[in-house]
């Protein structure tokens, strides 16, 4: 299959709500995804997606920042694949071209989170040479 990676366009988040709804299992509304990705959009924010055709099978949002401890980082957010992707190599073609995409723009590293309970997740990551340097803590105010 001939896939198609690309960064779209900020004004064009709406196409990836339905993905990101998926992912999160319908736990955030679609109506409440839309207005975060409104303010994400003038944040700084950018959107790497994977095409099949004109079929959007795939999504990452890419975080820039620079932090004190290695620089300039890229941190992804919301990584998801239609799961009849998966399985034959996709993932890891994607993650070489985010990593090429974000060495170009002056990152030093990668980072995400996972949630805990995602088992194949983290076996991929390790297999893509990520560590775990910490655990993400979360409250709600």
């Amino acid at each position: 299959m001939a896939y198609q990676f690309k960064i779209i366009p900020n004004d064009a988040l709406d196409q990836i709500i339905p993905l990101v709804y998926e992912l999160n299992d319908a736990k955030v509304s679609l109506e409440l995804l839309q207005s975060r990705f409104n303010e994400m959009q003038h944040q700084n924010y950018e959107c790497a997606t994977i095409f099949n055709g004109k079929e959007l099978i795939g999504v990452t949002g890419l975080w820039f920042c620079t932090r004190h401890y290695i620089g300039k980082s890229v941190e992804l957010d919301h990584v998801y694949i239609k799961p009849e992707h998966r399985g034959n190599g996709l993932g890891k073609q994607f993650m070489e071209w985010i990593y090429n995409y974000v060495k170009g723009k002056g990152c030093n590293s990668v980072e995400l989170n996972t949630y805990v309970q995602n088992y194949p997740s983290h076996k991929f990551y390790y297999n893509e040479g990520f560590e775990i340097l910490g655990y993400h803590f979360l409250k709600k105010l």
